[in-house]
């Protein structure tokens, strides 16, 4: 197994790696909507966060020279499932071709660090 930090990525907010990477398969821990420049401080309103989680991820695939035609599964946790959960859809499907989604969970929940209202994390494998 190779743990994965990215230079220039996401502040952890707990004790984890950015990524794990086995057998050609990479688990990408789930990141919040801040920025790497100011680590805590999220954008208003679902959309605006989920763009932000999704450039999260985007960088720490590219960390790994990866991007999000690797994803094969995200999982989606919302704290505000049913104001959300369509303005995100909206959002998330920007990010990958019609034709080229990936498998996915989406949970509501009690709560996220920041109090943020949206995590995303991935499952990718290499080609």
């Amino acid at each position: 197994m190779k743990f994965h930090m990215i230079s220039g990525g996401p502040k952890p907010v707990a004790p984890f790696s950015h990524a794990v990477e086995t057998d050609g398969f990479i688990f990408v821990t789930g990141q919040m909507p801040d920025t790497p420049q100011a680590p805590g401080v999220l954008p208003d309103g679902i959309a605006a966060q989920t763009r932000a989680v999704m450039e999260n991820l985007k960088v720490v695939l590219a960390g790994l020279d990866l991007g999000l035609e690797h994803v094969v599964m995200t999982r989606i946790y919302l704290t505000r499932f049913k104001e959300d959960y369509a303005a995100m859809n909206e959002t998330y499907r920007t990010f990958f071709p019609p034709d080229r989604l990936p498998a996915r969970t989406c949970v509501g929940v009690t709560g996220l660090a920041y109090d943020a209202l949206i995590e995303i994390d991935l499952v990718c494998r290499r080609s």
